[in-house]
């Protein structure tokens, strides 16, 4: 039978998570890159780049989604 490779010593805990902290930071960083985040011109709210404001509902200046409409939709009156 072919005997199998195995490590001559112990890995340690910091050099495995000294590996794995590696990876995380690069993965973060591609992610950084590829998702911009910048200020509402109106608002001033983080928002992705060349995506609609969730909080004003603005994109480029014009009024895309009216918040205050509906913010009254959700508000619903129950009789009793």
């Amino acid at each position: 039978m072919a005997k199998h490779p195995v490590p001559k010593k112990k890995t340690s805990k910091g050099r495995s998570s000294r590996r794995y902290k590696s990876f995380a930071n690069k993965t973060r960083k591609k992610i950084v890159e590829k998702i911009r985040i910048v200020d509402c011109p109106s608002c001033g709210e983080k928002i992705r780049m060349h995506h609609l404001c969730p909080s004003c509902g603005k994109y480029k200046g014009k009024q895309i989604i009216n918040k205050k409409k509906e913010m009254e939709k959700k508000i619903t009156k129950i009789k009793a």
